[in-house]
């Protein structure tokens, strides 16, 4: 059996803090975390070298609390509100 295809099928549920970006529809992880990356982009979060994203009130509980985070740790801290 390959597992990678049934893990990229299995979908996950946005907790109600994540659900208020990307909605509340089950869904792939991978389509999770593009909604979320394309909300960035449309609120213009990221800085200038684009290394860093800027957490506005709405972002801010999704990324632990934290006020900026390197864009490396992104994707870790939003798979924590799916369920």
């Amino acid at each position: 059996m390959d597992f990678s295809k049934t893990a990229a099928k299995k979908k996950l549920k946005p907790d109600k803090v994540l659900a208020e970006i990307v909605g509340t529809e089950p869904r792939p992880r991978s389509e999770i975390l593009k909604e979320f990356w394309q909300y960035i982009k449309e609120q213009g979060l990221q800085d200038s070298d684009r290394r860093v994203v800027n957490a506005n009130r709405t972002l801010q509980p999704v990324l632990g609390g934290q006020k900026q985070v390197n864009i490396f740790l992104v994707a870790d801290l939003v798979t924590k509100h799916m369920k």
